[in-house]
């Protein structure tokens, strides 16, 4: 064993290599630059063997990315602990302007030694399996918004554009595009492509969000799922995507730390006995930020024709009760007003004041 029992590795991995680098421990351990391995499980194990030889405790680190969290997996049944990274929370210089593999996984090893970096939540495999499924619905149903764009943009184009005052993509409205009369037949056969490829993405986002309702009963956070369904506004679909993206909500120590992370605290830049508050930050994933304010826009509506729901589960019927009779409901209702009462308030701000 060395003069160190203790040392820091940096990963920089890629699709083929990953470049490593190592920091004994102490101000004045030496930080050296290991080489490039191949990207397979052999490869590492080998690397983690020999390292482990010499040194007492190591901890690895890579940043977040592509390659995804098979790594840390690896490292992790080895037995030695390893750190994902937030790649946009890295300490850099300003003046910094070499990127090298080198020098990245240099200085990962670093600023792991000293403690300069922010990890990342883990999901096991279970969890990231159900996030892959609610970012495939997401994926699809941007793809039909799409396709129902380009019908749009090509018959605006041709002149025939749908009344404004009219709701689209109804029943109504695909038998108003199924009765146009087209001049040329070309163009009749490109609006029917069109619609076939709409018909097709919309069965693709159904089948999605039946994949969805038949997995959640057994998934681990299933019982959360049901209870941010009580909570008017947010369905199936909206809980299940939240949980996904955030993960565990156990491990925010108080509500505030929450609130940080989907980016509804307000912005500050405040010095001396100057205060100067700005709008909510919005440093969240992206594919949190569109779930929270369309939940929140619908929280306080009146009920519609049915008081409650059941979702069934695999520990049983689980009832749901969601409805403006609601003691909470009613008060949000009465804060969205009062909200909105208040001089110089706009609509936007309301919305991010209910999700808080």
């Amino acid at each position: 064993m060395g003069d160190y029992s203790d040392a820091f590795v940096g990963f920089d991995t890629s699709k083929l290599r990953n470049a490593v680098a190592i920091a004994e421990a102490g101000r004045g351990g030496e930080v050296r630059f290991l080489g490039e391995i191949e990207n397979t499980p052999a490869a590492t194990a080998k690397l983690v063997r020999k390292l482990s030889a010499k040194y007492k405790r190591l901890t690895f680190c890579y940043e977040a990315g592509p390659t995804g969290y098979g790594l840390h997996r690896q490292i992790k049944d080895l037995g030695f602990e390893c750190v994902v990274v937030a790649p946009s929370l890295i300490p850099k210089r300003p003046g910094d302007k070499v990127k090298t593999n080198r020098r990245d996984a240099l200085s990962l090893a670093k600023l792991l030694r000293a403690d300069e970096l922010t990890s990342v939540w883990v999901p096991d495999g279970r969890h990231e399996a159900m996030r892959d499924l609610t970012r495939a619905r997401e994926t699809a149903m941007l793809d039909l918004r799409t396709k129902r764009q380009h019908v749009s943009a090509f018959l605006l184009r041709l002149g025939r554009p749908y009344p404004e005052s009219r709701k689209t993509w109804t029943k109504a409205h695909a038998s108003w595009i199924a009765s146009q009369k087209l001049e040329h037949p070309q163009q009749r056969l490109v609006l029917e492509e069109m619609m076939l490829a709409i018909r097709q993405a919309q069965e693709r986002l159904q089948r999605l969000e039946q994949a969805i309702a038949a997995t959640v009963p057994e998934w681990s956070l299933a019982p959360v799922v049901a209870a941010l369904m009580a909570m008017r506004g947010i369905d199936l679909i909206s809980a299940t995507t939240l949980l996904a993206e955030i993960g565990d909500l156990s491990r925010f120590q108080t509500p505030t730390e929450l609130m940080a992370y989907l980016g509804l605290v307000p912005s500050e830049n405040s010095t001396g006995d100057t205060v100067k508050r700005g709008p909510i930050t919005k440093a969240c994933l992206r594919r949190i930020r569109p779930a929270t304010p369309s939940s929140a826009d619908r929280s306080p509506k009146p009920a519609t024709g049915v008081p409650g729901a059941c979702w069934w589960s695999a520990r049983g019927a689980i009832s749901i009760r969601r409805g403006s009779d609601k003691p909470s409901n009613r008060r949000s209702m009465r804060r969205r007003q009062q909200f909105a009462r208040l001089p110089g308030r706009r609509s936007a701000g309301c919305t991010g004041a209910i999700v808080r």
